[in-house]
């Protein structure tokens, strides 16, 4: 995934910059960087962050990244901010999002002059790259971004950072956010519209799907208008983002509140106690036990001195290893009582099985399994944010597999998806046997749909019923 952060100030924008990047450090655990312009013209810094937090890596910076328009990104795929020099002029560059016609757009911009990218290792190209070399391809940054925006099949959202001041592109769908602060002498946009609040902004407003907007210390200036059309991830509200945001209108905590209260309405298991997986099942957790009357505990703690983050290591082993780690068990919470627990989602199932047997070998008698979302059945095509990079990594296709074979029709998967079928029913209790949970429900899409509270027309839920 990634998270994005950028500021045009009449005065020195690096601390607002560094601690508004700092702000999206949930988001991704690769790499981080920062982009400055100034006097001097401009300045960049790019640094690692797998083992270590984005503000260690860059509190030493800071003196040489000085200026008053700056941009920067939390990155898990590639280095970023890029300085770009074309005839457009210079600018820095951050995006978000994933390519699926990479490809074809490299092969496009070799047709139409553009000579060489740097390779990355592992044979790739930088996707910020990428869209640079389509930007160039046109007459002015705007038509530019509209050119980009139009030819990338996936979803990219992308600032640039020029002398004039910063463009933003919020992508084509509007699959991710762009929020506008301002306070007195600047403006930010940001992807958490957390990230700028302690920093003294307060809310300006929040760019349509394919909207450009040029934000300047002075002003915020359209350039071109949003669509109609919106795909808005539902995901983030589920998981990804932070508890504090507000997308579209809808606050993250209180719909996850919204989210464990439907469950809970649909619910009748007896248990003693309602506890949610840290962190991002705490919320969800919280909403059941209020509309339940069920007590909600904390039977495992986080140790957030060294697990903090929210995201994991990419190998799946070590990720798998850390789940187990950060989490501590409370005996008296968890000894001879009947559990139930609230995780975001099931994904490959691996940790929330290990959970679960952490729980009966911490003396648990019952363990009941809420999620938060429905069965997730497809693979993300258009954000780089899926915890899965193939279908088969979802625990749900492993056993349609096992049940139907390798060839499995759209109609079919559709069957699997509808909470009234009994192939839906037979794939849940799989899952529940697999996983070793005392009972296993999930949240209905039509409640998630209602949890979110915005038009369903305006929701991706693709990663649910395939329909993006």
């Amino acid at each position: 995934m990634g998270g994005f952060f950028g500021v045009a100030s009449k005065s020195s924008c690096s601390l607002d910059l560094f601690f508004g990047v700092d702000y999206h450090s949930h988001l991704g655990t690769k790499r981080g960087g920062m982009a400055v312009y100034g006097p001097g013209g401009f300045h960049r810094s790019i640094h690692n962050i797998e083992n270590s937090p984005f503000r260690t890596k860059f509190e030493h910076d800071l003196d040489e990244l000085e200026g008053n328009l700056g941009i920067g990104c939390i990155s898990d795929s590639d280095p970023q901010p890029l300085l770009i020099q074309s005839h457009l002029g210079s600018y820095a560059i951050t995006t978000v999002g994933k390519i699926n016609n990479q490809e074809s757009l490299v092969r496009e911009a070799y047709e139409n002059g553009h000579i060489h990218f740097m390779e990355m290792s592992g044979g790739k190209i930088n996707s910020s790259e990428l869209v640079a070399a389509m930007i160039n391809q046109r007459s002015s940054l705007v038509e530019g971004l509209l050119y980009a925006q139009e030819k990338i099949e996936g979803s990219m959202t992308i600032l640039l950072l020029t002398p004039e001041g910063i463009y933003a592109s919020r992508d084509r769908l509007g699959r991710t956010p762009v929020i506008i602060g301002k306070k007195e002498g600047a403006y930010c946009a940001a992807f958490e519209s957390f990230a700028y609040l302690n920093l003294g902004y307060t809310d300006h407003s929040e760019l349509g799907p394919g909207e450009i907007a040029l934000i300047t210390p002075e002003s915020v200036e359209c350039l071109s208008k949003p669509g109609q059309e919106m795909k808005i991830c539902t995901f983030l509200w589920t998981y990804y983002g932070y508890p504090t945001s507000t997308y579209e209108g809808v606050n993250v905590e209180q719909m996850r509140y919204n989210c464990g209260k439907m469950l809970a309405q649909r619910d009748n298991v007896a248990a003693d106690s309602v506890a949610g997986v840290p962190d991002s099942g705490i919320a969800h957790a919280i909403g059941y036990s209020t509309e339940s009357g069920i007590p909600f505990t904390r039977p495992f703690i986080k140790y957030t001195p060294t697990w903090p983050r929210s995201f994991m290591p990419q190998n799946q082993k070590q990720r798998n290893l850390i789940a187990k780690m950060k989490l501590i068990p409370v005996d008296g919470l968890i000894r001879n009582k009947k559990l139930l627990l609230i995780d975001d989602s099931i994904v490959r199932g691996t940790q929330l099985g290990e959970t679960t047997d952490f729980l009966y070998q911490s003396g648990a008698k019952e363990v009941h399994v809420r999620p938060a979302c429905p069965p997730l059945l497809h693979a993300c095509p258009y954000l780089n944010f899926s915890r899965s990079t193939s279908n088969l990594d979802l625990i749900t296709r492993r056993i349609i597999k096992d049940r139907e074979g390798d060839n499995v029709s759209s109609e079919l998967l559709d069957d699997y998806a509808n909470p009234d079928s009994q192939n839906y029913k037979e794939m849940v209790e799989e899952i529940r046997k697999k996983l070793n949970f005392t009972t296993l429900a999930f949240h209905r899409l039509d409640d998630l749909k209602e949890s979110v509270g915005i038009s369903p027309c305006k929701l991706c839920t693709h990663c649910w019923n395939g329909k993006g």
